[in-house]
C-alpha cells in the first residue's frame, strides 16, 4: 500500500512540475510577441499640422489662417504646428491679428515658421512669437516696418459735422504711421530681441536680407526646410513617432491688394472696381488712407513720404524697391 502512496506521489509531482513548466514557457512567448502585436497596432505619437501661409495678408486670408490655427489649438490629437510662409505681408491689422494668433498657439503647442521664398513685412510680423524661424539661403526676410498710402479722389462741396469727419491731414497719418511701426517693431523686439546682432534702429530701417544674412543677424535661427521644421516642431513636441497634416483651405482665396483705378484684375465680379487695400471692403469712390506692412509695390499707389522736412508723394508704376532701401520718415516699407 505504501509503494502505491508513494507512486501516486511521484505521479502528481511530475505533472504539476509540468505544468509550471508549460505556464512559464507561454508566458515568455507572450512576453516576446507582445510588443510585435502593439507595434503592429498602434498608431503615431501624434501629429505636425502645417499651415500655409502663400499670398498676401488680408482680413479674407487672415481669416483662414487664424482659423486654421484654432482649429489646432482645439484639436487634441495635433501637437505641433509649422507655418509654411511665402508671403511678402499685407495690411497692417490683418498682419496684427495673426501676430497674436501665432502668438495665443504658440503659448499651446509648439510653433515653427518656414518661410520659402519671401517671409517680409507683415508676414515676418506673424512669425515673430514662433520658437523657431527656418529659412532657406536666399529666402527674403525683414522689411520691419509700415507705411501710409492712399488713392486720389476729390470731394467738392463737402458738408462735415466736424474738421476731422472723413478726412485725416498728413500730420496724422504719419503720427498713425509711425505708431504702427513702433508696434511691429516692439514686437519683433519682444520675441527675437535675444538673438538680434541689429540695433534697434538698423532693425528700423525696413531692410530686407537673404535667409543666409536673417541667420546671421537674428533674424532667423537656421537654414532648413519645410521637412527640417517639421522635424524640429515634432521634437519640441515630444513625439518621436509622428504625422504630419496639411491644413486645407475651404476655398481659394484672392490674392491681389488692388487699389482705386488698378487695371490689374479690379473690375472682376470677386474684388469689385474699388477694392480698399487695408480693409478690403468695397467703397465704391471713396478713398481712405491704407496703413500696409508689405514689401513691395502696387500700381496705382500714393505713398505718403516726408524728406528733409518737406512732404513728398511719389504713385508707384509697379517696380520693386531696392533690397535695404531705408524708409523715408514715418513711411517705411
Amino acid at each position: 500500500m505504501t509503494g502505491i502512496l508513494t507512486a501516486v506521489r511521484e505521479l502528481l509531482g511530475t505533472i504539476a512540475r509540468s505544468y509550471v513548466t508549460v505556464v512559464v514557457a507561454a508566458l515568455l512567448i507572450g512576453a516576446a510577441v507582445a510588443p510585435i502585436a502593439w507595434g503592429a497596432t498602434s498608431g503615431p505619437d501624434g501629429s505636425v499640422a502645417v499651415i500655409e501661409v502663400d499670398q498676401s495678408i488680408t482680413e479674407a486670408s487672415a481669416d483662414e489662417i487664424a482659423a486654421d490655427l484654432e482649429t489646432a489649438r482645439e484639436n487634441s490629437s495635433i501637437d505641433a504646428v509649422v507655418l509654411k510662409i511665402d508671403s511678402p505681408g499685407g495690411g497692417v491689422t490683418a498682419s496684427e491679428r495673426l501676430y497674436l494668433a501665432v502668438e495665443r498657439t504658440a503659448e499651446e503647442m509648439p510653433v515653427i515658421a518656414s518661410i520659402q521664398s519671401m517671409g517680409a513685412s507683415g508676414a515676418y510680423y506673424m512669425s515673430a512669437p514662433t520658437d523657431d524661424i527656418y529659412v532657406s539661403p536666399s529666402s527674403t526676410v525683414g522689411s520691419i516696418g509700415v507705411r501710409a498710402t492712399y488713392t486720389d479722389s476729390s470731394a467738392a462741396n463737402e458738408i462735415t459735422t466736424g474738421p476731422d469727419k472723413g478726412t485725416m491731414s498728413e500730420t496724422q497719418v504719419k503720427e498713425q504711421t509711425e505708431l504702427m511701426k513702433q508696434t511691429f517693431l516692439g514686437s519683433v523686439l519682444e520675441h527675437r530681441g535675444d538673438d538680434l546682432s541689429l540695433s534697434e534702429t538698423e532693425l528700423s530701417y525696413a531692410k530686407v536680407y537673404t535667409g543666409t544674412e536673417a541667420v546671421d543677424n537674428g533674424l532667423a535661427d537656421e537654414i532648413g526646410d519645410t521637412e527640417v521644421a517639421v522635424g524640429e516642431a515634432a521634437d519640441r513636441a515630444g513625439l518621436g513617432d509622428y504625422e504630419t497634416v496639411e491644413m486645407e483651405r475651404s476655398s481659394s482665396l484672392g490674392t491681389g491688394i488692388l487699389f482705386e483705378g488698378d487695371d490689374s484684375g479690379g473690375e472682376t465680379a470677386a474684388t469689385g472696381p474699388h477694392h480698399h487695400p487695408q480693409t478690403f471692403g468695397q467703397y465704391g469712390d471713396v478713398s481712405t488712407p491704407a496703413f500696409l506692412a508689405l514689401w513691395g509695390s502696387v500700381d496705382g499707389e500714393t505713398v505718403i513720404a516726408e524728406t528733409g522736412g518737406e512732404r513728398t508723394a511719389a504713385t508707384t508704376t509697379g517696380s520693386a524697391p531696392s533690397l535695404g532701401a531705408a524708409p523715408q520718415g514715418g513711411a517705411s516699407p
